[in-house]
Protein backbone atom coordinates (compact mmCIF):
# COMPACT_ATOMS: atom_id res chain seq x y z
CA UNK A 1 0.00 0.00 0.00
CA UNK A 2 1.79 3.87 -0.73
CA UNK A 3 2.22 6.14 1.90
CA UNK A 4 0.07 8.96 2.01
CA UNK A 5 2.41 11.47 2.76
CA UNK A 6 3.95 10.68 -0.44
CA UNK A 7 1.08 11.12 -2.23
CA UNK A 8 0.43 14.18 -0.53
CA UNK A 9 4.10 15.28 -1.61
CA UNK A 10 4.23 14.73 -4.94
CA UNK A 11 1.09 16.55 -5.28
CA UNK A 12 2.38 19.48 -4.15
CA UNK A 13 5.31 19.31 -6.57
CA UNK A 14 3.32 19.15 -9.24
CA UNK A 15 0.88 22.28 -7.82
CA UNK A 16 4.17 24.38 -7.65
CA UNK A 17 4.98 23.34 -11.10
CA UNK A 18 1.69 24.17 -12.77
CA UNK A 19 1.00 27.42 -10.75
CA UNK A 20 4.41 28.86 -11.17
CA UNK A 21 5.35 31.91 -13.24
CA UNK A 22 4.50 30.95 -17.03
CA UNK A 23 2.88 28.04 -15.96
CA UNK A 24 -0.65 26.85 -17.14
CA UNK A 25 -2.25 27.78 -14.08
CA UNK A 26 -0.42 30.78 -12.94
CA UNK A 27 -1.77 32.79 -10.18
CA UNK A 28 -1.91 36.51 -9.80
CA UNK A 29 -2.85 39.08 -7.39
CA UNK A 30 -5.83 41.36 -8.80
CA UNK A 31 -8.50 43.45 -7.83
CA UNK A 32 -11.87 41.39 -6.89
CA UNK A 33 -14.52 43.88 -6.36
CA UNK A 34 -12.17 46.52 -4.52
CA UNK A 35 -10.22 43.61 -2.67
CA UNK A 36 -6.80 41.88 -4.01
CA UNK A 37 -6.84 38.66 -3.96
CA UNK A 38 -5.37 35.74 -6.21
CA UNK A 39 -6.56 34.83 -9.25
CA UNK A 40 -5.26 32.31 -12.26
CA UNK A 41 -4.25 34.59 -14.97
CA UNK A 42 -5.38 32.82 -17.71
CA UNK A 43 -9.27 32.24 -17.51
CA UNK A 44 -11.94 33.26 -19.61
CA UNK A 45 -13.75 36.39 -18.98
CA UNK A 46 -18.05 35.61 -18.99
CA UNK A 47 -20.18 32.38 -19.56
CA UNK A 48 -20.55 33.84 -23.35
CA UNK A 49 -17.06 33.32 -24.15
CA UNK A 50 -16.74 30.06 -22.96
CA UNK A 51 -19.91 28.89 -24.75
CA UNK A 52 -18.84 30.25 -28.10
CA UNK A 53 -15.59 28.75 -27.54
CA UNK A 54 -17.46 24.90 -27.16
CA UNK A 55 -17.79 25.17 -30.90
CA UNK A 56 -14.76 23.22 -31.11
CA UNK A 57 -15.88 20.06 -29.61
CA UNK A 58 -18.38 19.93 -33.25
CA UNK A 59 -20.27 16.35 -33.22
CA UNK A 60 -19.30 15.24 -29.71
CA UNK A 61 -21.95 14.85 -27.61
CA UNK A 62 -22.76 17.72 -25.27
CA UNK A 63 -26.53 16.41 -23.53
CA UNK A 64 -28.23 13.15 -23.88
CA UNK A 65 -31.44 13.31 -22.20
CA UNK A 66 -33.83 10.05 -22.99
CA UNK A 67 -34.10 9.60 -26.77
CA UNK A 68 -32.58 13.68 -27.08
CA UNK A 69 -28.91 13.93 -28.17
CA UNK A 70 -27.05 17.49 -28.77
CA UNK A 71 -23.74 17.72 -30.04
CA UNK A 72 -21.82 20.64 -28.91
CA UNK A 73 -22.68 22.47 -32.45
CA UNK A 74 -26.44 20.88 -32.17
CA UNK A 75 -26.21 22.94 -28.68
CA UNK A 76 -24.62 25.95 -29.68
CA UNK A 77 -27.42 26.34 -32.64
CA UNK A 78 -30.09 26.09 -30.50
CA UNK A 79 -28.76 28.31 -27.96
CA UNK A 80 -28.02 30.86 -29.83
CA UNK A 81 -31.38 30.63 -31.72
CA UNK A 82 -33.62 30.63 -28.42
CA UNK A 83 -31.35 33.51 -27.34
CA UNK A 84 -32.44 35.46 -30.16
CA UNK A 85 -36.00 34.87 -29.97
CA UNK A 86 -35.62 35.81 -25.93
CA UNK A 87 -34.01 39.10 -26.89
CA UNK A 88 -36.46 40.19 -29.85
CA UNK A 89 -39.44 38.56 -28.58
CA UNK A 90 -39.75 39.03 -24.96
CA UNK A 91 -36.88 41.75 -24.56
CA UNK A 92 -34.59 40.18 -22.33
CA UNK A 93 -31.57 41.81 -22.36
CA UNK A 94 -28.24 42.41 -19.57
CA UNK A 95 -29.56 42.40 -15.67
CA UNK A 96 -32.97 41.04 -16.70
CA UNK A 97 -34.07 37.64 -15.05
CA UNK A 98 -35.10 34.50 -16.51
CA UNK A 99 -36.24 31.60 -14.40
CA UNK A 100 -36.31 28.21 -14.58
CA UNK A 101 -38.89 26.14 -12.37
CA UNK A 102 -38.16 22.71 -14.01
CA UNK A 103 -37.42 19.01 -13.71
CA UNK A 104 -33.45 18.18 -14.79
CA UNK A 105 -33.73 17.87 -18.46
CA UNK A 106 -31.49 19.35 -21.85
CA UNK A 107 -34.47 22.18 -22.08
CA UNK A 108 -33.03 23.54 -18.40
CA UNK A 109 -29.73 23.88 -19.91
CA UNK A 110 -30.19 25.20 -23.23
CA UNK A 111 -32.10 27.60 -21.14
CA UNK A 112 -29.46 28.76 -18.83
CA UNK A 113 -26.76 29.30 -21.46
CA UNK A 114 -29.21 31.74 -23.56
CA UNK A 115 -29.82 33.71 -21.00
CA UNK A 116 -26.22 34.27 -19.72
CA UNK A 117 -25.10 34.79 -23.42
CA UNK A 118 -27.37 37.65 -23.16
CA UNK A 119 -26.17 38.93 -20.20
CA UNK A 120 -29.52 38.20 -18.52
CA UNK A 121 -29.48 36.17 -15.25
CA UNK A 122 -30.61 32.54 -15.23
CA UNK A 123 -32.97 32.36 -12.13
CA UNK A 124 -32.70 28.08 -10.71
CA UNK A 125 -35.88 27.88 -9.20
CA UNK A 126 -36.19 24.32 -6.92
CA UNK A 127 -38.54 22.31 -8.43
CA UNK A 128 -39.20 20.57 -5.48
CA UNK A 129 -41.15 24.06 -4.22
CA UNK A 130 -44.86 24.48 -3.13
CA UNK A 131 -46.89 26.91 -4.67
CA UNK A 132 -46.34 29.66 -1.83
CA UNK A 133 -42.69 29.08 -2.16
CA UNK A 134 -42.91 29.55 -6.00
CA UNK A 135 -44.28 32.70 -5.42
CA UNK A 136 -42.03 34.10 -2.66
CA UNK A 137 -39.15 33.35 -5.53
CA UNK A 138 -40.62 35.01 -8.35
CA UNK A 139 -41.61 38.10 -6.14
CA UNK A 140 -37.42 38.18 -4.51
CA UNK A 141 -36.59 37.63 -7.86
CA UNK A 142 -38.57 39.53 -10.83
CA UNK A 143 -38.03 37.54 -14.01
CA UNK A 144 -39.23 38.80 -16.99
CA UNK A 145 -39.65 35.25 -18.58
CA UNK A 146 -40.37 31.96 -16.20
CA UNK A 147 -39.20 28.69 -18.08
CA UNK A 148 -42.08 25.90 -16.74
CA UNK A 149 -42.08 22.18 -17.14
CA UNK A 150 -45.67 20.60 -17.12
CA UNK A 151 -44.97 19.04 -13.94
CA UNK A 152 -44.87 22.45 -11.95
CA UNK A 153 -47.14 24.57 -14.56
CA UNK A 154 -50.16 24.29 -12.13
CA UNK A 155 -48.37 25.39 -9.20
CA UNK A 156 -47.81 28.96 -10.86
CA UNK A 157 -51.03 29.97 -11.00
CA UNK A 158 -52.07 33.30 -13.31
CA UNK A 159 -49.40 35.50 -14.12
CA UNK A 160 -48.83 38.54 -16.15
CA UNK A 161 -44.83 37.55 -16.91
CA UNK A 162 -44.84 35.77 -20.16
CA UNK A 163 -44.23 31.87 -19.11
CA UNK A 164 -43.05 29.66 -21.54
CA UNK A 165 -43.07 25.43 -21.82
CA UNK A 166 -39.88 23.32 -21.54
CA UNK A 167 -41.86 20.52 -23.54
CA UNK A 168 -43.16 23.40 -26.61
CA UNK A 169 -41.82 26.60 -26.19
CA UNK A 170 -38.04 26.03 -25.51
CA UNK A 171 -37.54 23.46 -28.10
CA UNK A 172 -39.63 25.65 -30.96
CA UNK A 173 -37.47 28.90 -30.12
CA UNK A 174 -34.75 26.92 -30.85
CA UNK A 175 -34.78 26.01 -34.06
CA UNK A 176 -36.77 29.22 -35.44
CA UNK A 177 -32.93 30.33 -36.67
CA UNK A 178 -31.06 27.40 -37.71
CA UNK A 179 -27.88 29.54 -38.86
CA UNK A 180 -28.27 32.10 -35.68
CA UNK A 181 -25.15 32.74 -33.82
CA UNK A 182 -24.50 34.08 -30.34
CA UNK A 183 -25.56 37.63 -28.96
CA UNK A 184 -22.97 40.20 -29.20
CA UNK A 185 -23.08 41.76 -25.97
CA UNK A 186 -20.70 43.09 -23.71
CA UNK A 187 -20.50 40.78 -20.36
CA UNK A 188 -18.13 42.43 -17.28
CA UNK A 189 -16.76 39.43 -15.24
CA UNK A 190 -18.14 40.92 -12.09
CA UNK A 191 -21.70 41.00 -13.69
CA UNK A 192 -24.83 38.67 -11.92
CA UNK A 193 -25.20 35.11 -14.01
CA UNK A 194 -27.45 32.89 -12.14
CA UNK A 195 -29.26 33.00 -8.61
CA UNK A 196 -29.81 29.57 -6.73
CA UNK A 197 -32.13 29.94 -3.58
CA UNK A 198 -30.15 28.51 -0.37
CA UNK A 199 -32.90 28.19 2.86
CA UNK A 200 -32.44 30.69 5.25
CA UNK A 201 -30.77 30.02 8.70
CA UNK A 202 -33.53 32.94 9.80
CA UNK A 203 -36.53 31.84 7.68
CA UNK A 204 -37.31 32.70 3.88
CA UNK A 205 -34.98 31.28 1.37
CA UNK A 206 -32.44 33.58 0.11
CA UNK A 207 -31.18 33.81 -3.67
CA UNK A 208 -27.49 33.33 -3.50
CA UNK A 209 -26.17 35.37 -6.45
CA UNK A 210 -23.31 34.39 -8.63
CA UNK A 211 -21.25 36.65 -11.26
CA UNK A 212 -19.50 35.15 -14.39
CA UNK A 213 -16.43 35.23 -12.53
CA UNK A 214 -17.59 32.88 -9.85
CA UNK A 215 -18.61 30.28 -12.14
CA UNK A 216 -15.35 30.73 -14.23
CA UNK A 217 -13.93 30.25 -11.21
CA UNK A 218 -15.91 26.85 -10.62
CA UNK A 219 -14.89 25.56 -14.09
CA UNK A 220 -11.35 26.45 -13.45
CA UNK A 221 -11.33 24.27 -9.73
CA UNK A 222 -12.24 21.48 -12.06
CA UNK A 223 -9.86 22.19 -14.77
CA UNK A 224 -7.09 22.44 -12.48
CA UNK A 225 -7.82 19.20 -10.85
CA UNK A 226 -7.58 17.47 -14.57
CA UNK A 227 -4.54 18.83 -15.24
CA UNK A 228 -3.26 17.75 -11.55
CA UNK A 229 -4.65 13.89 -12.50
CA UNK A 230 -2.64 14.38 -15.85
CA UNK A 231 0.66 14.93 -13.97
CA UNK A 232 0.31 11.73 -12.50
CA UNK A 233 -0.78 9.58 -15.59
CA UNK A 234 -4.63 9.96 -14.96
CA UNK A 235 -5.44 12.08 -17.91
CA UNK A 236 -9.20 12.66 -18.61
CA UNK A 237 -10.28 11.81 -22.12
CA UNK A 238 -13.82 12.35 -23.28
CA UNK A 239 -15.75 11.57 -20.12
CA UNK A 240 -19.59 11.00 -20.01
CA UNK A 241 -20.76 12.08 -16.99
CA UNK A 242 -23.78 11.17 -14.76
CA UNK A 243 -25.82 14.00 -14.13
CA UNK A 244 -28.66 12.79 -11.63
CA UNK A 245 -28.81 15.70 -8.88
CA UNK A 246 -30.96 18.52 -9.46
CA UNK A 247 -29.74 21.17 -11.78
CA UNK A 248 -31.07 23.89 -9.18
CA UNK A 249 -27.87 22.89 -7.02
CA UNK A 250 -24.38 23.87 -7.46
CA UNK A 251 -23.37 20.34 -7.73
CA UNK A 252 -25.30 19.70 -10.89
CA UNK A 253 -24.82 23.14 -12.38
CA UNK A 254 -21.50 24.80 -11.66
CA UNK A 255 -19.69 21.42 -11.21
CA UNK A 256 -21.23 19.44 -13.80
CA UNK A 257 -23.21 20.67 -16.33
CA UNK A 258 -20.48 23.94 -16.94
CA UNK A 259 -17.71 22.33 -16.86
CA UNK A 260 -18.47 19.58 -18.93
CA UNK A 261 -19.13 22.35 -21.77
CA UNK A 262 -15.74 23.66 -21.27
CA UNK A 263 -14.19 20.46 -21.53
CA UNK A 264 -15.46 18.20 -24.41
CA UNK A 265 -17.24 16.21 -22.20
CA UNK A 266 -21.23 14.78 -21.80
CA UNK A 267 -23.72 14.87 -19.24
CA UNK A 268 -26.39 12.41 -19.12
CA UNK A 269 -29.11 13.63 -17.47
CA UNK A 270 -30.94 10.70 -15.27
CA UNK A 271 -34.93 11.43 -15.36
CA UNK A 272 -37.37 10.79 -12.99
CA UNK A 273 -36.78 9.77 -9.17
CA UNK A 274 -33.30 8.36 -8.43
CA UNK A 275 -33.63 4.08 -8.86
CA UNK A 276 -30.75 2.35 -8.44
CA UNK A 277 -31.35 -0.12 -10.87
CA UNK A 278 -32.27 2.49 -13.59
CA UNK A 279 -29.10 4.06 -12.87
CA UNK A 280 -27.19 1.45 -12.92
CA UNK A 281 -29.09 0.24 -16.64
CA UNK A 282 -28.23 3.78 -17.38
CA UNK A 283 -24.39 3.83 -16.78
CA UNK A 284 -23.91 0.49 -18.82
CA UNK A 285 -25.84 1.64 -21.65
CA UNK A 286 -24.17 5.48 -22.31
CA UNK A 287 -20.92 3.78 -21.03
CA UNK A 288 -20.49 6.75 -18.09
CA UNK A 289 -17.29 7.09 -16.78
CA UNK A 290 -17.98 9.51 -14.04
CA UNK A 291 -20.50 9.75 -11.44
CA UNK A 292 -20.91 12.22 -8.58
CA UNK A 293 -23.69 11.43 -5.97
CA UNK A 294 -25.13 12.64 -2.65
CA UNK A 295 -24.51 10.23 0.09
CA UNK A 296 -28.10 9.24 -0.31
CA UNK A 297 -27.49 7.62 -3.40
CA UNK A 298 -24.83 5.76 -2.66
CA UNK A 299 -25.98 4.34 0.87
CA UNK A 300 -29.12 3.00 -1.53
CA UNK A 301 -26.29 1.28 -3.86
CA UNK A 302 -25.00 -0.12 -1.19
CA UNK A 303 -28.42 -1.50 0.57
CA UNK A 304 -28.88 -2.64 -3.37
CA UNK A 305 -26.62 -5.28 -3.09
CA UNK A 306 -24.31 -6.79 -5.47
CA UNK A 307 -24.36 -4.70 -8.71
CA UNK A 308 -22.13 -7.34 -11.15
CA UNK A 309 -25.04 -8.16 -13.03
CA UNK A 310 -24.25 -4.70 -14.76
CA UNK A 311 -21.85 -3.83 -17.19
CA UNK A 312 -20.15 -1.62 -15.05
CA UNK A 313 -16.57 -1.52 -16.35
CA UNK A 314 -16.22 1.70 -17.59
CA UNK A 315 -16.87 3.99 -14.57
CA UNK A 316 -13.35 5.13 -13.56
CA UNK A 317 -14.31 8.21 -11.48
CA UNK A 318 -16.83 8.21 -8.06
CA UNK A 319 -17.04 10.92 -6.27
CA UNK A 320 -19.49 12.18 -3.46
CA UNK A 321 -20.70 16.05 -2.61
CA UNK A 322 -23.62 17.79 -0.83
CA UNK A 323 -23.39 16.54 2.21
CA UNK A 324 -20.84 14.95 4.72
CA UNK A 325 -20.23 11.26 4.30
CA UNK A 326 -19.00 8.95 6.66
CA UNK A 327 -15.52 6.99 6.98
CA UNK A 328 -18.12 3.88 7.38
CA UNK A 329 -20.04 4.52 4.16
CA UNK A 330 -16.85 5.14 1.63
CA UNK A 331 -15.26 1.81 2.69
CA UNK A 332 -18.46 0.16 2.00
CA UNK A 333 -19.00 1.23 -1.51
CA UNK A 334 -14.84 0.90 -2.24
CA UNK A 335 -15.87 -2.83 -1.87
CA UNK A 336 -18.75 -2.61 -4.29
CA UNK A 337 -17.29 -0.24 -6.64
CA UNK A 338 -13.51 -0.20 -6.90
CA UNK A 339 -13.53 2.51 -9.04
CA UNK A 340 -13.85 4.54 -5.60
CA UNK A 341 -10.75 3.68 -4.44
CA UNK A 342 -8.61 6.01 -5.93
CA UNK A 343 -11.20 8.69 -6.78
CA UNK A 344 -13.52 8.94 -3.66
CA UNK A 345 -12.18 11.88 -1.47
CA UNK A 346 -14.52 14.40 0.00
CA UNK A 347 -14.90 18.35 -0.13
CA UNK A 348 -16.64 20.94 1.69
CA UNK A 349 -18.53 24.14 0.05
CA UNK A 350 -21.83 25.64 -0.16
CA UNK A 351 -23.79 27.28 -2.57
CA UNK A 352 -22.26 30.35 -1.35
CA UNK A 353 -19.25 29.81 -2.51
CA UNK A 354 -19.91 28.34 -6.27
CA UNK A 355 -17.98 25.32 -5.16
CA UNK A 356 -15.70 23.32 -3.01
CA UNK A 357 -13.92 25.48 -0.68
CA UNK A 358 -11.72 22.16 0.44
CA UNK A 359 -10.80 19.53 -1.05
CA UNK A 360 -9.30 16.01 0.34
CA UNK A 361 -7.88 13.72 -2.23
CA UNK A 362 -8.49 9.69 -0.99
CA UNK A 363 -4.48 10.04 0.03
CA UNK A 364 -5.64 13.18 2.39
CA UNK A 365 -8.62 10.55 3.74
CA UNK A 366 -6.33 7.91 4.25
CA UNK A 367 -3.91 10.21 6.61
CA UNK A 368 -6.62 12.25 8.09
CA UNK A 369 -9.84 10.47 8.49
CA UNK A 370 -11.61 13.47 9.78
CA UNK A 371 -10.68 16.20 7.72
CA UNK A 372 -12.71 18.05 4.54
CA UNK A 373 -9.45 18.55 3.31
CA UNK A 374 -7.17 21.96 2.37
CA UNK A 375 -8.70 25.19 0.77
CA UNK A 376 -8.65 24.69 -3.03
CA UNK A 377 -6.41 27.31 -5.44
CA UNK A 378 -7.48 30.75 -5.05
CA UNK A 379 -9.89 30.31 -1.59
CA UNK A 380 -8.48 31.17 1.76
CA UNK A 381 -9.63 30.31 4.66
CA UNK A 382 -9.68 31.54 8.62
CA UNK A 383 -11.22 30.22 11.07
CA UNK A 384 -12.36 33.21 14.07
CA UNK A 385 -13.64 33.57 17.52
CA UNK A 386 -16.78 35.29 18.20
CA UNK A 387 -15.42 38.88 18.33
CA UNK A 388 -14.05 37.78 14.53
CA UNK A 389 -10.59 37.80 15.63
CA UNK A 390 -8.44 35.01 13.33
CA UNK A 391 -7.59 32.47 15.84
CA UNK A 392 -4.53 29.44 16.05
CA UNK A 393 -3.99 26.33 14.87
CA UNK A 394 -6.15 23.99 16.41
CA UNK A 395 -8.31 25.96 18.00
CA UNK A 396 -12.17 25.65 16.75
CA UNK A 397 -14.42 29.09 15.33
CA UNK A 398 -16.24 29.77 12.76
CA UNK A 399 -15.01 29.28 8.98
CA UNK A 400 -14.97 32.59 6.81
CA UNK A 401 -14.28 32.34 3.30
CA UNK A 402 -12.62 34.11 0.37
CA UNK A 403 -11.81 34.55 -3.10
CA UNK A 404 -12.94 34.79 -6.64
CA UNK A 405 -15.18 31.90 -5.97
CA UNK A 406 -17.35 33.36 -3.00
CA UNK A 407 -21.19 34.72 -3.73
CA UNK A 408 -21.44 38.58 -5.07
CA UNK A 409 -24.72 38.31 -2.33
CA UNK A 410 -28.13 37.35 -1.66
CA UNK A 411 -30.30 38.90 -4.26
CA UNK A 412 -32.03 41.88 -2.96
CA UNK A 413 -31.62 41.18 0.84
CA UNK A 414 -29.10 43.54 1.68
CA UNK A 415 -29.75 42.88 5.31
CA UNK A 416 -28.49 39.87 5.24
CA UNK A 417 -25.31 40.88 2.74
CA UNK A 418 -24.04 42.75 5.51
CA UNK A 419 -24.31 39.71 7.77
CA UNK A 420 -22.88 37.55 5.65
CA UNK A 421 -19.94 39.74 3.65
CA UNK A 422 -17.73 41.37 5.94
CA UNK A 423 -14.21 43.60 5.78
CA UNK A 424 -11.96 43.07 2.70
CA UNK A 425 -14.18 40.58 1.22
CA UNK A 426 -14.70 37.75 3.48
CA UNK A 427 -17.85 35.52 3.95
CA UNK A 428 -19.37 33.87 6.95
CA UNK A 429 -20.38 30.63 7.37
CA UNK A 430 -21.80 30.01 10.39
CA UNK A 431 -20.22 27.04 10.22
CA UNK A 432 -17.77 25.81 12.97
CA UNK A 433 -14.52 24.22 12.33
CA UNK A 434 -10.63 23.69 13.24
CA UNK A 435 -7.54 24.36 11.07
CA UNK A 436 -5.04 22.06 11.53
CA UNK A 437 -1.57 22.17 9.33
CA UNK A 438 -3.46 23.52 6.52
CA UNK A 439 -6.33 20.88 6.61
CA UNK A 440 -9.66 21.75 7.94
CA UNK A 441 -12.41 19.64 9.79
CA UNK A 442 -15.98 20.57 10.58
CA UNK A 443 -16.94 20.83 13.78
CA UNK A 444 -20.93 21.75 12.98
CA UNK A 445 -22.94 22.75 9.94
CA UNK A 446 -24.51 26.31 10.48
CA UNK A 447 -25.55 25.21 14.03
CA UNK A 448 -28.91 23.75 13.09
CA UNK A 449 -28.99 22.67 9.64
CA UNK A 450 -30.25 19.11 8.87
CA UNK A 451 -29.10 17.77 5.69
CA UNK A 452 -32.03 15.36 4.37
CA UNK A 453 -30.73 13.29 1.48
CA UNK A 454 -28.43 16.04 0.23
CA UNK A 455 -30.67 18.66 0.44
CA UNK A 456 -30.62 21.95 2.88
CA UNK A 457 -33.17 22.04 5.53
CA UNK A 458 -32.89 24.90 7.87
CA UNK A 459 -35.26 24.49 11.01
CA UNK A 460 -36.22 28.19 11.25
CA UNK A 461 -38.14 28.30 7.96
CA UNK A 462 -40.30 24.60 8.73
CA UNK A 463 -40.89 26.15 11.98
CA UNK A 464 -42.27 29.69 10.83
CA UNK A 465 -44.75 27.44 8.49
CA UNK A 466 -45.58 25.16 11.36
CA UNK A 467 -46.28 28.22 13.66
CA UNK A 468 -49.36 29.64 11.52
CA UNK A 469 -51.28 26.66 12.40
CA UNK A 470 -53.90 27.94 14.96
CA UNK A 471 -53.32 24.56 17.34
CA UNK A 472 -49.82 25.27 17.53
CA UNK A 473 -48.25 27.37 20.72
CA UNK A 474 -44.31 26.82 19.76
CA UNK A 475 -43.02 24.22 18.39
CA UNK A 476 -39.01 23.41 17.31
CA UNK A 477 -37.82 21.47 14.45
CA UNK A 478 -34.18 19.49 14.57
CA UNK A 479 -32.50 16.46 12.49
CA UNK A 480 -32.32 12.75 13.60
CA UNK A 481 -30.11 10.31 12.11
CA UNK A 482 -31.76 8.16 9.11
CA UNK A 483 -30.65 5.21 7.37
CA UNK A 484 -31.36 6.23 4.19
CA UNK A 485 -30.93 10.17 3.91
CA UNK A 486 -29.01 10.63 6.76
CA UNK A 487 -31.10 12.82 8.60
CA UNK A 488 -35.12 13.04 8.95
CA UNK A 489 -36.88 16.03 9.78
CA UNK A 490 -38.73 15.98 13.07
CA UNK A 491 -41.00 18.68 14.59
CA UNK A 492 -42.00 18.61 18.34
CA UNK A 493 -44.81 20.64 18.81
CA UNK A 494 -46.31 22.28 22.01
CA UNK A 495 -50.67 22.48 21.31
CA UNK A 496 -52.38 25.21 22.44
CA UNK A 497 -54.86 24.50 25.40
CA UNK A 498 -58.04 22.56 24.42
CA UNK A 499 -56.47 21.79 20.54
CA UNK A 500 -56.33 18.71 19.13
CA UNK A 501 -53.94 17.87 15.87
CA UNK A 502 -52.85 14.24 14.26
CA UNK A 503 -49.48 13.89 12.50
CA UNK A 504 -51.73 13.41 9.39
CA UNK A 505 -52.94 16.72 9.85
CA UNK A 506 -49.95 18.70 10.58
CA UNK A 507 -48.12 16.61 7.42
CA UNK A 508 -50.62 17.78 4.83
CA UNK A 509 -50.87 21.28 6.42
CA UNK A 510 -47.05 22.03 6.18
CA UNK A 511 -46.72 20.44 2.58
CA UNK A 512 -49.31 22.88 1.45
CA UNK A 513 -46.82 25.71 2.56
CA UNK A 514 -43.24 23.88 1.78
CA UNK A 515 -41.43 21.62 -0.27
CA UNK A 516 -41.99 18.01 0.82
CA UNK A 517 -38.45 17.44 1.99
CA UNK A 518 -38.21 20.32 4.39
CA UNK A 519 -41.67 18.31 5.78
CA UNK A 520 -41.46 16.69 9.17
CA UNK A 521 -41.82 13.10 8.81
CA UNK A 522 -42.11 12.38 12.62
CA UNK A 523 -43.82 14.58 15.11
CA UNK A 524 -44.09 14.63 18.96
CA UNK A 525 -47.00 16.58 20.33
CA UNK A 526 -46.94 18.00 24.52
CA UNK A 527 -48.77 20.42 26.40
CA UNK A 528 -45.85 21.34 28.41
CA UNK A 529 -43.30 24.25 27.46
CA UNK A 530 -40.05 23.31 24.99
CA UNK A 531 -37.00 22.75 27.62
CA UNK A 532 -34.72 25.29 27.55
CA UNK A 533 -31.83 27.31 29.24
CA UNK A 534 -31.23 30.13 31.54
CA UNK A 535 -31.02 32.67 28.58
CA UNK A 536 -34.48 31.01 27.11
CA UNK A 537 -33.30 29.63 24.06
CA UNK A 538 -34.69 25.50 23.22
CA UNK A 539 -32.28 23.30 24.22
CA UNK A 540 -32.10 21.25 21.17
CA UNK A 541 -30.00 18.76 22.47
CA UNK A 542 -32.73 18.08 25.13
CA UNK A 543 -35.29 17.52 22.06
CA UNK A 544 -32.74 15.26 20.30
CA UNK A 545 -32.19 13.28 23.11
CA UNK A 546 -36.20 12.12 23.43
CA UNK A 547 -36.57 11.72 19.29
CA UNK A 548 -34.00 8.99 20.22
Amino acid sequence: MSDPRLASDARADAVARLTAPGAPFEILEEQVRGVQMPVFGTRYRSLSSLLADSARYGDAEYVVCDDLRLTFTEHLTRVASLAQEFRSRYGVGRGDRVAILSANNAEWIMTFWAATSLGAIAVGMNSLWSGREIEYGIELSGPKVIVVDAGRRALLGSSDIDVLSVEHDVPHLGSVHPHAELPDVEIDEDDPAVILFTSGTTGRAKGATHSHRNMIAAVDFHRFNDALAGESGQAPNRRRFLLATPLFHIAALHNLAVPRLAFGDTAVISTGRFDVDRVLRLIEKERLTNWGAVPTMMTRLIEHGDPSRYDLSSLKSVSISSAPSTPALRAKLKEILPSAERTLGTSYGLTESSSAATLATAADLAERPDTVGRPVLTTSIEIRDETGTAVPDGVEGEIYLRGPLMMLGYWNNPEANASAIVEDGWMRTWDLGTMEDGYLRISSRRSDLILRGGENVYPAEVEAVIDEHPAVRECIVVGAEHHDYGEEVCAMIVVSPGSEVTDLEMSGYTAERIARYKVPTRWIFRTDDLPRNATGKVKRADVRAALQ
